[in-house]
């Protein structure tokens, strides 16, 4: 994908939690890609690993880019991730590494000056910085090769995606890419997913504390929650600022109910 795009070339991507059994995640990718996603992506998390899980992406897919966001940097340092990403046998052309500085009690200052080690330790890839606030936003702009967005609304995603592009003026470079999370759960009860998944995140730490307070949304309102596929794409449509939808789906970790859902938000 071009460093920036036209508007109306959005391209749609599906996102799953890490650890997802390779059974079910190399035919998912392979479906995701019969369906037109551009890439796939998973989280990273104490628990399960995001590389190992675009591993098993890979062995379902040969064009899907894989992206994993993001690798919190108090976690697993640069030179860790770079080892991983040989072990796996990862292609690095194909990849997006989104990072982040995780619990740290400065991450601006965190992720200002891990860059040069990230660039060194890791190359051959597009490192995607995780970017809620505007200083942080800038800073994606003016030195990472995208941004990767979590938690917005489509109106606070445009201003967050001006601030990118302001930290890219700042520095004379054509603006990143701006990608970005958005969880999507379709269906009955599709309300009740959607809110239990927010509400784990809104009191995980000081960044998304401080994140949802200036969204200023009530609880189980930042995402989609559709009855059905037509008004889940409406929804989806919405979010303009981004190049890159990530559909973060809300479902059951099978086969059958991620390929479900993988169809029902697939891009038009």
């Amino acid at each position: 994908m071009s460093p920036s795009r036209e508007r109306g070339r959005q391209e749609r991507a599906f996102g799953v939690a890490a650890g997802l059994d390779p059974a079910i995640a190399a035919p998912l990718a392979a479906r995701c890609q019969d369906l037109g996603y551009s890439s796939i992506w998973s989280n990273d998390h104490p628990a399960a690993e995001g590389l190992e899980t675009l591993a098993a992406f890979a062995d379902g897919s040969a064009s899907l880019e894989l992206g994993v966001a993001v690798i919190a940097l108090d976690r697993q340092g640069p030179a860790e991730i770079n080892a991983r990403i040989d072990q796996l046998g990862l292609e690095r052309d194909r990849l997006w590494i989104g990072v982040g500085a995780g619990f740290s009690a400065k991450p601006l200052t965190t992720m200002r000056g891990a860059l040069p080690e990230l660039r060194e330790a890791i190359p051959g890839v597009r490192l995607v910085l995780a970017a809620m606030g505007p200083r942080m936003c800038a800073l994606a702009g003016s030195d990472f090769d995208g941004a990767f967005f979590n938690w917005m609304l489509p109106e606070f995603a445009a201003e967050a995606r001006g601030q990118v592009e302001a930290g890219a003026r700042e520095t004379g470079r054509e603006a990143p890419p701006v990608l970005g999370y958005v969880r999507t759960a379709i269906g009955e009860d599709a309300a009740e997913r959607l809110a239990k998944e927010e509400s784990f995140y809104r009191d995980l730490h000081d960044g998304y504390r401080d994140h949802f307070a200036r969204l200023g949304e009530p609880p189980g309102t930042v995402g989609v929650a559709a009855a059905d596929r037509q008004s889940a794409d409406a929804e989806l449509r919405r979010y303009e600022a981004l190049d890159v939808v990530v559909v973060r789906g809300l479902t059951s970790a099978t086969l059958e109910a991620m390929s479900s859902l993988a169809e029902a938000a697939a891009p038009a």
